[in-house]
């Protein structure tokens, strides 16, 4: 009877550390910013977002000595992609010149350095709940 409670408790911790390990913490470091105005905005976005609607989740983070750096907590387990602006005037959107050239400095969690907007297909990852570091450059 005693190995029976002993292997039921090791069950039930098994399926709480599974269920626990739905959802977890994302970071992501621009480490080439250059300039101190404004900060960088960072979102996480899904498949259905992607530079078509606000991210799931989103951080403005300050610049120090040429890096940013944001912490995107309890996101749940699937496929997303980062993107990221150094939102030079803290409008919290992308300036383009007239002729619709960016004037800000843009990257994607794929790191693609393609002419263009990112590319979902280029931009994302897995993400399964464990702590995940991720490095974007513009």
């Amino acid at each position: 009877m005693k190995t029976i409670a002993v292997l039921a408790a090791m069950l039930l911790g098994a399926l709480v550390q599974a269920q626990t390990g739905t959802s977890g913490n994302i970071s992501a470091t621009v480490p080439n910013v250059s300039g101190t105005e404004g900060s960088v905005v960072f979102g996480l976005y899904s498949a259905e977002t992607f530079m078509k609607a606000e991210p799931e989740f989103a951080v403005s983070a300050d610049i120090i000595d040429g890096k940013a750096v944001a912490h995107f907590e309890d996101v749940p387990h699937g496929t997303y992609a980062i993107l990221v602006m150094h939102d030079k005037n803290d409008n919290k959107k992308m300036d383009f010149d007239t002729n619709g050239m960016p004037l800000e400095n843009y990257g994607s969690s794929g790191n693609g350095m393609s002419y263009g907007p990112p590319v979902w297909e280029d931009s994302k990852f897995d993400f399964d709940g464990t702590p995940k570091q991720l490095e974007i450059r513009f």
